[in-house]
């Protein structure tokens, strides 16, 4: 049975740790801020090296989802949900039949969807428990609309940072090949794209390797490879100050949440002249389709719309990144705060 502890996190309107010895997990949920309206976040489920690490995990990405919701205009505010478990030992359909329960105690001030290590058919568990979650509806798997929106953040990138209008015989170094990050190399493969990528489930990067051709490397040999764009497209905080003296590339852009360790390595990559797409800007194609099909008759046409619609986002704070020369990680979360602290007008 789920036990529930309320945390006081400032700056956090609430955070709810759960426990559930029986089934075998601590869960969290972070509400950031719900100034725009619910929070809506994925759930993330992972066995973290310790309880705190976990805590700091649903603390950035519930902030994160503040950020990336406001900026992609949408009515919703941020949140996020976490599961410290392991899957291998635990039963699935009772873990999120209790992350259901879960759920349903924050009466709609946040709604989940599916995210890291949580799919649709663990969404139709959570749905038997509470009507708020998203991905079971009509807009389905939000992967294609992440790298979609990925894709749409490089080709913007490349032609503010190196004046080209193709993509055409570019080198992409791709920092985790997954379900989005595949899709994202799959995308650029088709404008002939040469593609490095790294990935530690080499079984998975094996198998892609049969639809697309692309270079291989070792996980830690991703960062210092030469390619025009690097596209991080795993976990976060892989943007630091060990990394970013490595990389040999003139553009980061992917779809990992959290990219940046701290804000003071977005000033690092503007010092060095690495033009960079924030995360929850190059990312929101996934959130942007969920939000088609909450409260609405969801529209793909429209989704597509909305998450394109990232590539005029993103030229405005590379537009005031020059006018300013601030790093733009520290526009584009100016803009953000301007829209989440604001009176909602669109």
């Amino acid at each position: 049975m789920n036990r529930y502890t309320q945390l006081d996190i400032p700056g956090y309107e609430e955070v709810v740790r759960c426990d559930n010895p029986e089934v075998g997990f601590t869960a969290w949920i972070a509400i950031h801020n719900t100034h725009r309206g619910p929070a809506l976040g994925g759930c993330r489920v992972w066995r973290y090296e310790s309880e705190d690490a976990a805590l700091i995990d649903v603390l950035r990405l519930g902030k994160g989802m503040t950020y990336k919701n406001a900026l992609a205009r949408l009515p919703l505010g941020g949140g996020k949900s976490v599961v410290h478990c392991d899957l291998k030992t635990v039963n699935r359909t009772a873990l999120f039949t209790e992350i259901g329960n879960f759920v349903e105690t924050l009466e709609g001030r946040y709604i989940t969807a599916e995210d890291v290590n949580s799919t649709l058919a663990d969404m139709v568990v959570v749905q038997r428990r509470t009507r708020h979650v998203a991905t079971v509806g009509a807009s389905g798997n939000p992967s294609p609309f992440t790298a979609y929106g990925v894709y749409c953040a490089i080709k913007t990138s490349v032609k503010h940072k190196l004046k080209r209008e193709r993509l055409d015989g570019l080198t992409v170094a791709i920092q985790g090949i997954g379900e989005t990050g595949g899709r994202l190399a799959e995308m650029l493969k088709k404008d002939n794209c040469r593609i490095i990528a790294a990935d530690i489930n080499t079984e998975h990067a094996h198998s892609l390797r049969e639809k697309i051709d692309f270079h291989l490397v070792a996980p830690d040999d991703i960062y210092g490879v030469a390619c025009d764009i690097f596209a991080p497209c795993a976990l976060g905080s892989t943007l630091n100050s060990r990394t970013i003296p490595q990389l040999l590339c003139q553009i980061v852009a992917g779809s990992a949440n959290n990219q940046l360790q701290n804000n003071e390595d977005g000033a690092k990559l503007f010092r060095r002249g690495i033009l960079y797409a924030p995360d929850y800007v190059a990312n929101a194609g996934g959130v942007i389709n969920i939000s088609c099909e909450i409260d609405q008759t969801y529209d793909p046409k429209k989704a597509t719309q909305l998450t394109a619609a990232i590539e005029q986002t993103l030229m405005e704070i590379y537009r005031q990144s020059a006018q300013q020369k601030l790093p733009t990680n520290v526009v584009a979360d100016s803009l953000a705060e301007e829209r989440f602290g604001a009176t909602l007008t669109c």
